[in-house]
């Protein structure tokens, strides 16, 4: 009898799930719950290109409505999962609907953080779906103030955004300096001077005190004393794992839920795949990683997994971020550097920023130097193959 797959998301993670589930089994039933009335799209143009009205809804989509209906997936969107039996191996939907599974898949993403209760306004947006780049698309027009909360790269992309359209930005982030958490100083100082020669404010090392609605606008106090009025204000300021399902039915979570790394989480019949998913590796260091690439992969692994097959070939992370003309893309992971180089690109204003442990090379951040990323990223994917074959 065949069995029964239901996946709870509709993302990156769950279409490439999906898709590699059907690429290897013809008789799998499978079924893709997402909560969003739209199809399955793309979340990075989001806050580029389809912020700036140059990318339509239709091509945000992963995959075109007939392909699903092609590969025998059924889809169903704009509807809810609001619990999981595991002991009956169900899920129930907010209709009152229950469905069977066999095997479950978690691709439940993440959600922007939101300002503290005290800071809430009318008019404070935060960016992470079709929905959210709406409204903010009809506020981004020439001549109006925007106070964007947060320097990390969604909070930079939109002031890229916003500043192409018109706007007048000022940008604050609470910590010594922009990307503190995911880049050298070198990247950030270059993402920096570049915002401040668009006419973009940044204010490093300061939070928002208050935040109040007046009949001028929005009046934000900064803990410098410096005071602001704007006419709304975007939060960029992180993002949480919508791990509540999980937690509900009594997975292990934290900061997601925990899996291993063919995304098997605590209980057998269950996987969790993409931004929800906190990898527990063998040593027991634990990682959770919002990417395409870490969707896609993370995907395909399960759907290996669940079929009790070999994983996909590791392939080396991947990361970029577009900025006016700027083009940052990322090979590898920088966590736990004690070294950095910068080295000059082949052209005007191009350079790359390198990360090593030691003398071990971590990752690469391409500024302007797809050569560069390019050779990086296939020296890396060279090297992980060679100790996949030991």
């Amino acid at each position: 009898m065949a069995e029964r797959i239901v996946l709870v998301g509709a993302g990156q993670a769950a279409v490439a799930c999906a898709a590699r589930l059907r690429a290897l089994s013809a008789d799998s039933l499978i079924t893709v719950i997402g909560s969003e009335t739209h199809l399955p799209y793309q979340r990075p143009p989001l806050s580029k290109a389809f912020l700036a009205g140059e990318l339509t809804i239709e091509r945000l989509a992963l995959r075109p409505q007939t392909w699903f209906a092609d590969q025998r997936i059924e889809l169903r969107t704009g509807e809810t999962v609001t619990a999981i039996d595991r002991d009956q191996r169900l899920v129930r939907l907010a209709g009152g609907e229950r469905l069977a599974y066999d095997r479950l898949v978690l691709a439940t993403g993440s959600r922007a953080r939101e300002l503290p209760a005290s800071l809430a306004i009318s008019r404070g947006y935060t960016l992470r779906g079709i929905d959210d780049a709406l409204r903010l698309r009809d506020e981004l027009q020439e001549g109006r103030r925007v106070l964007v909360i947060g320097g990390g790269y969604v909070g930079l992309e939109f002031a890229a955004s916003a500043s192409k359209a018109g706007l007048k930005v000022t940008l604050v982030e609470a910590g010594p300096r922009i990307l503190g958490r995911v880049a050298a100083p070198q990247t950030a100082e270059y993402l920096r001077v570049l915002h401040l020669s668009r006419g973009v404010e940044i204010c490093e090392g300061v939070g928002i005190q208050s935040l109040s609605e007046t009949v001028d606008g929005i009046q934000a106090r900064l803990s410098d004393g410096q005071e602001l009025c704007v006419d709304f204000v975007l939060a960029g300021i992180g993002a949480l794992a919508n791990d509540e399902l999980a937690q509900a039915c009594g997975l292990a979570c934290d900061n997601g839920v925990l899996v291993d790394e063919l995304c098997r989480s605590s209980d057998p019949a269950i996987y969790a795949v993409g931004d929800c998913a906190t990898v527990v590796d063998a040593g027991g260091n634990r990682r959770r990683i919002e990417s395409v690439h870490n969707a896609i992969e993370q995907g395909e692994t399960a759907a290996s997994a669940m079929l009790g097959l070999e994983p996909p070939a590791k392939k080396t992370p991947w990361f970029w971020s577009d900025q006016y003309e700027c083009k940052l893309q990322i090979a590898g992971l920088n966590q736990g550097y004690d070294r950095i180089e910068v080295k000059p690109g082949n052209r005007p204003g191009a350079q790359s920023v390198w990360y090593y442990a030691g003398e071990q090379l971590l990752a690469v951040d391409a500024i302007n130097d797809p050569v560069t990323y390019m050779k990086v990223r296939r020296d890396f994917d060279a090297q992980i193959s060679a100790a996949q074959s030991v």
